[in-house]
């Protein structure tokens, strides 16, 4: 299974991280997103849809829901038809929430990061870098506190869980500021 040491957290001044993210990254895309969450007895299933093209994956993920940078393993699956998918999972597994974002997709090297505009929760930064084979958790949260540093993510603005876990509760919601 494929690892990203990842961070998630409040953007404290979105368009001043997004200027300095865009100074410090090479190539960058807007994406739209559709997460639809099915229920999981173990780590977390959704079908991510992109835009009107419905390009989409199928995405299993297990990850720790706690702030601060943790471990994600994950598998992802090309899905041709999305709505036909949706429909059988839902069957199967019963359907959870459905999380519609606007992303600014920007690449360093091994990281990816995300400027998320979250439909019904506000704007958040993610941090992702995919391990490379043999490389160390270590050296992969190194590299996430260094673009925490870069782009002035403090501490108490991290969030524990996923953004479908912030939707209709508090569940996920970091620790630390009440800014809101």
């Amino acid at each position: 299974m494929p690892v990203n040491i990842e961070i998630k957290a409040e953007a404290a001044d979105w368009n001043a991280q997004l200027n300095r993210a865009k100074k410090l990254c090479g190539a960058r895309r807007e994406l739209v997103q559709e997460d639809v969450f099915f229920n999981c007895r173990r780590g977390r299933l959704k079908l991510r849809v992109l835009g009107k093209k419905k390009e989409s994956y199928l995405i299993f993920y297990q990850r720790p829901n706690r702030a601060g940078s943790k471990r994600s393993h994950f598998e992802t699956s090309p899905v041709p038809d999305p709505d036909s998918m949706i429909k059988l999972l839902s069957k199967a597994l019963g359907e959870g929430k459905t999380v519609k974002k606007k992303r600014i997709l920007l690449l360093a090297g091994q990281t990816r990061i995300h400027f998320d505009a979250v439909a019904g929760l506000g704007r958040y930064i993610e941090i992702e870098v995919c391990l490379k084979p043999g490389q160390s958790e270590t050296e992969g949260k190194t590299i996430v506190g260094d673009w925490m540093r870069r782009l002035h993510i403090a501490e108490p603005d991290l969030l524990q869980g996923a953004y479908a876990d912030m939707l209709g509760g508090a569940a996920g919601r970091r620790r630390g500021r009440g800014r809101r």
